[in-house]
């Protein structure tokens, strides 16, 4: 059986990709994409695979974007850490779902599902949907539960919740996460691509990203600019530009 998995997080689609040849021996896997961009490029060549095990929120974007203009003929099984997102998928378009963190126990489970459904139709290939609806679908959902974003710690991995994310920013052309208990943490994730995760965030500048929760107040700046006033201790100001001040309090009487 030959699998594709979906996954920007490393260690959990290596230890994905092991679990899955413990439990069956003839399992190959054929590619691990850890973009919506590599997977783009990867399903446009039209790849012979039985199945596709995918995460739905990815550094770049929603791995459903991948398949919105690339040709795909595999039932997909998502792994996510968000149950509503993972079942509104199973609902639309996968054949099945796995929480994180997933056990070698669900796996079977989900494969012993993908075998069944396989043997007793004719093909497995997945229903036609519309995709574009989907991916408006999860983002609104997004907004209501702000993924976790993963952080590395010395030798340790940390999930830091959404709702605990003041803030991200870029220093010296490096990425921080801000946390609510004013914590900052070097992250790998564009400034970007954090924007298309966190829709609900205002981008205040090329440097911010912003969570409306650690907004107090905004004061009249010099030019027409806006200062942000936070909930939390920070050296460095936040300004709104003159052209994005109307935006920044419509965002403000929104959220």
């Amino acid at each position: 059986m030959k699998i594709v998995i979906i996954e920007d997080e490393v260690l959990t689609a290596n230890d994905l990709a092991r679990t899955l040849v413990s439990i069956d021996s003839d399992i190959e896997i054929i590619a691990k994409i850890t973009t919506v961009e590599e997977g783009v490029l990867f399903f446009q060549t039209s790849p012979k695979i039985d199945l596709i095990f995918s995460d739905i929120e990815l550094g770049d974007g929603l791995s459903f974007e991948i398949f919105q203009d690339t040709p795909y003929s595999a039932p997909i099984i998502f792994c996510t850490a968000f149950q509503q997102y993972a079942l509104e998928a199973f609902k639309t378009m996968g054949i099945d779902y796995v929480l994180k963190p997933f056990t070698k126990n669900s796996i079977e489970k989900a494969l012993l599902k993908f075998k069944n459904i396989k043997e007793s139709t004719t093909t497995a290939a997945p229903a036609a949907i519309d995709i574009n609806s989907m991916i408006r679908l999860l983002k609104v959902n997004l907004q209501g539960d702000l993924p976790s974003v993963i952080v590395h710690q010395g030798d340790k991995i940390l999930p830091i919740q959404g709702k605990d994310i003041a803030f991200f920013y870029i220093e010296n052309e490096a990425t921080y996460l801000f946390g609510f208990d004013t914590k900052r943490y070097l992250i790998s994730q564009k400034l970007d691509n954090l924007e298309k995760l966190f829709p609900d965030f205002f981008r205040a500048n090329r440097q911010f990203l912003i969570n409306r929760k650690v907004v107090k107040d905004a004061s009249q700046y010099f030019n027409r600019k806006l200062l942000v006033n936070l909930n939390v201790s920070f050296a460095e100001q936040i300004i709104i530009g003159k052209l994005k001040t109307t935006e920044f309090i419509q965002w403000l009487t929104n959220q």
